[in-house]
């Protein structure tokens, strides 16, 4: 389950820059929860073929988070506004406390 929650956030960022059949193949695969028999059926393709082109897919996605690294510059920056967020609804909770508005 965390590598199909990795890989659709990945292709969230990168998703782009695979040519439009692995764009496809990720989507249906990871996306739209279809089986690589399904995929293939509706690709008119092999199942290996589905195979491989996720596979290629899901190593150009991770060697780009690599080198450019937005997705988790993307989860740091996420975390820190979560912080910002519990800290100003304590500083809220404190003032009200405190009667001051």
């Amino acid at each position: 389950m965390a590598k199909n929650l990795e890989i659709s956030l990945l292709f969230d960022f990168y998703g782009d820059m695979l040519t439009e059949k692995q764009q496809n193949m990720i989507q249906y695969y990871y996306n739209e929860d279809l089986s690589l028999a399904e995929i293939a059926e509706n690709e008119g393709i092999t199942r290996q073929g589905v195979r491989d082109s996720i596979k290629r897919a899901e190593t150009q996605l991770v060697e780009m988070e690599e080198r450019l690294e937005f997705a988790r510059r993307f989860n740091e920056i996420r975390a820190g506004v979560e912080r910002i967020r519990h800290a100003a609804h304590d500083i809220k909770e404190y003032n009200s406390r405190i009667g001051y508005s």
